[in-house]
């Protein structure tokens, strides 16, 4: 379990259950007047401002039942915000396209702000814990670190995502899968009112809402409803590669970073169980260079030889600063807003926190009795995510700038420097983020502001 400190233990089972939700916290909403939600509040403080009790039916107008929040898309982000929308005692209809479980290209790390934002209660289906990384640069100069405490966790994204929808169905949402949303009117024949969001399926059927949820992917409808903007946009490739148990024994608990031959690209294998994850990313239009990287990563880690199970690619969006959060009632998360670390494109804490967030703000939202007042909270909502998320996504650009030009540099001081590792190993952990570090380390802002010269 989770030592007092919130970071993993040693002594942790293969799956870990989270407890409460751990936050640093922002400061206060945009306009501050009394009975206001603060920037950052937890499921908690979003469950005490609902007054209705939890068992409150879906409400009718005349044209059909309208519920109180709907949330578009299953991952990590919409699972999380049907939960935090339920617990607070709203009626939820979470949608996805597909059947659970279902795949998604992804390394499957997580890190402890990804532990630190999983709801209450989460059984956390860890296929492996990492206590080394191997670094190397384009194959070359490998070295690897160690640590006796756990780093982070390995997950496959089926169960992972199965498991978080699970939960938002215990706390009270009603999923329905095989559903595709064609797209969202808020002004129109479909929509009765005002204070309703009308959502359009593929198959002509609507569905009505007070508030809306998009967490439909980095190209969905939503995010295009919302007009989310991207300014940096990169693709992954990756394998699940089945392997004998003699080579899963030599990669167990271990995993391999390797930085590329393009500018901002990387690699990496992470072991679960008897399949290797091996995967690439590099910025789009570098395709075929991406994929001779991945052919030649395979090649020279000696597992060329085994047929992959499955092999899956992937574009990650990054939004733009000044991309719209919202539009009307409705609210974008996770991919769907273009959330995820620009450096290591991590996304799923970005995904488990923006989730979350947009679930309890979609509450404000969904009790909001004009527009006025579903601005002020659509505001609010962009205020935690910008004040939070953006300013890591921030320092995450810097990062990736220092990258694509002294690539050597940062994996020397990574593998040779003392501090540079143990910071490295704080942030897998959750115990400080990329923008803490450059908050409070004068070497690591130095380095960062020499990129800026």
């Amino acid at each position: 379990m989770r030592s007092s400190r919130g970071h993993w233990s040693d002594g942790e089972h293969r799956h870990i259950v989270s407890s409460e939700n751990t936050d640093a916290g922002t400061d206060g909403p945009l306009d501050g007047h009394e009975g206001e939600p603060s920037a950052e509040p937890t499921a908690e403080s979003a469950a005490e401002a609902v007054t209705e009790p939890a068992t409150e039916p879906v409400t009718e107008s005349a044209t059909g039942p309208v519920w109180d929040v709907v949330v578009v898309g299953a991952g990590p982000a919409g699972a999380s915000a049907a939960h935090a929308a339920a617990d607070a005692g709203r009626t939820v209809l979470l949608l996805e396209k597909a059947e659970l479980p279902r795949y998604k290209t992804c390394g499957g790390g997580i890190i402890g702000p990804s532990r630190d934002a999983l709801p209450a209660g989460f059984d956390l289906p860890l296929q492996d814990r990492v206590h080394a990384v191997t670094f190397s640069l384009n194959g070359k100069l490998a070295r690897t670190r160690r640590s006796k405490k756990m780093l982070f966790g390995l997950i496959n994204r089926p169960e992972f995502d199965a498991g978080l929808v699970a939960l938002a169905e215990k706390a009270g949402a009603v999923v329905r899968t095989g559903v595709t949303v064609s797209k969202v009117e808020q002004h129109g024949s479909a929509v009765p009112d005002r204070r309703t969001v009308a959502v359009v399926l593929s198959d002509g059927e609507t569905v009505l809402a007070r508030a809306v949820v998009g967490a439909d992917g980095s190209a969905g409808r939503i995010g295009a409803h919302v007009g989310v903007k991207t300014d940096q946009v990169d693709l992954g490739l990756e394998a699940e590669i089945p392997v004998p148990p003699s080579v899963a024994e030599d990669w167990a608990g271990r995993v391999l970073i390797d930085w590329g031959p393009m500018p901002g690209s990387y690699g990496w294998v992470f072991p679960k169980g008897d399949t290797l994850t091996v995967g690439v990313i590099s910025a789009r239009g570098e395709g075929a260079a991406t994929k001779r990287y991945l052919d030649d990563f395979i090649a020279r880690l000696g597992l060329a030889g085994f047929e992959p199970a499955i092999s899956s690619g992937h574009l990650t969006r990054c939004r733009s600063d000044d991309s719209p959060l919202s539009r009307g009632r409705v609210l974008v998360c996770g991919d769907a807003a273009g959330l995820l670390e620009p450096w290591t494109r991590e996304g799923i804490s970005f995904a488990l926190r923006s989730g979350r967030l947009a679930g309890e703000w979609a509450v404000r939202i969904a009790e909001s009795q004009d527009a006025v007042d579903a601005r002020r909270q659509a505001l609010n909502y962009a205020f935690a995510i910008k004040a939070g998320l953006g300013v890591e996504m921030a320092v995450g650009r810097r990062m990736l700038t220092l990258f694509e030009k002294r690539p050597l540099l940062l994996h020397a001081a990574i593998t040779g420097l003392r501090p540079a590792w143990n910071a490295f190993a704080d942030i897998t952990r959750g115990a400080t983020t990329l923008a803490g570090l450059v908050r409070t380390h004068p070497l690591a802002r130095r380095a960062l502001n020499a990129v800026d010269r």
